[in-house]
């Protein structure tokens, strides 16, 4: 890691008060969906402001946060209206919904709906087959070889492995690089061939039906810290219907969504499920392949961020999301 380019490179980003495009004459509506975790490690109180601002901060979007019931609580009077919105943003993870929304979603993608999807939120609905078919691949909440093969990169293809087994597993929050896969797809057009990412679960053995989907970039899962030793997909791109998904497996907390390579691909990436294009610019100081680039602006939303980084060996490798 270049210290010096680290400490440089957050000071501009915190300092910088010029969008990397310029403001939409008409923001993009977006809906960023949360409520609900499968567990206390993804703290969506914490993270959905912080995604919210990120998406603002370019002056394309215009975000409304709206709350679903926790697991177990009324839905009767939730009723999202998709429709409204160019893409959803969704940072919730839950294990199931009334068959009224997930009929509404599937409508909404269908016609040509955006979709981005964050990290956990790949954990989500386990059992409903579309939303499998609209996120490629998943982890956890019950899925097995039934839910389709395993997904991951070799010899620069994308390769299936049917082995029995379930579905997700991570080793210890640590900067991992990130190998883009397809350098002519706007989201990753202009990027570094590698870049580093700052201390976050890289998630492993993901399965899932992977139709219509297109990996954008891997990182090597270490078999010296709970890996498969496969280069496991990180970024990816789907349709659906007439609509677009963009899915990243980063972002477990602030100190990882504070990544400024998460922070541009996220931005990019939700640009391009809402329009299917990008009118971003690369930001200068994307990483490289020895720097991870810090956003304090970000950072310091974290209410534990005067106590220092997270411990990211706090957590214990494994089945654990």
């Amino acid at each position: 890691m270049t210290t010096r380019r680290l400490f440089t490179a957050a000071a501009l980003a915190a300092l910088c008060l010029v969008p990397a495009s310029a403001p939409a004459a008409t923001p993009l509506k977006v809906m960023l969906l949360d409520g609900e975790s499968g567990g206390p490690y993804h703290k969506w109180q914490l993270t959905t402001p912080v995604l919210k601002k990120q998406l603002e901060d370019t002056g394309l979007f215009q975000v409304d946060v709206v709350t679903a019931p926790k697991a177990g609580e009324d839905f009767s009077n939730f009723h999202p209206d998709f429709a409204k919105y160019q893409v959803v943003v969704s940072n919730y993870d839950a294990a199931e919904w009334p068959a009224d929304i997930k009929t509404s979603l599937e409508t909404y993608m269908k016609n040509g709906g955006g979709l981005s999807v964050v990290h956990a939120a790949d954990n989500a609905f386990g059992q409903w087959s579309e939303w499998n078919k609209m996120i490629g691949v998943g982890g956890w909440r019950g899925r097995t070889e039934a839910s389709g093969p395993r997904w991951f990169v070799k010899d620069g293809k994308a390769e299936q492995d049917p082995s029995p087994g379930r579905a997700g597993a991570h080793g210890r929050r640590i900067p991992y690089l990130v190998v883009n896969r397809d350098t002519n797809h706007p989201i990753t057009k202009g990027l570094p061939a590698q870049w580093m990412h700052q201390g976050d679960e890289l998630y492993n053995s993901m399965r899932g039906p992977g139709e219509n989907m297109t990996i954008l970039a891997t990182s090597y899962s270490e078999p010296t810290n709970a890996g498969t030793g496969r280069d496991e997909p990180v970024l990816m791109v789907l349709n659906y219907g007439k609509g677009r998904v963009f899915h990243t497996v980063m972002g477990h907390d602030i100190n990882a969504i504070s990544c400024e390579g998460f922070v541009a691909t996220f931005q990019r990436g939700t640009e391009w499920a809402a329009t299917g294009k990008v009118t971003q610019k690369v930001p200068a100081n994307f990483p490289t392949a020895t720097s991870v680039v810090y956003r304090t602006d970000y950072a310091t939303m974290d209410p534990g961020y005067k106590n220092g980084l997270n411990g990211l060996d706090a957590q214990p490798g494994g089945r654990g999301r």
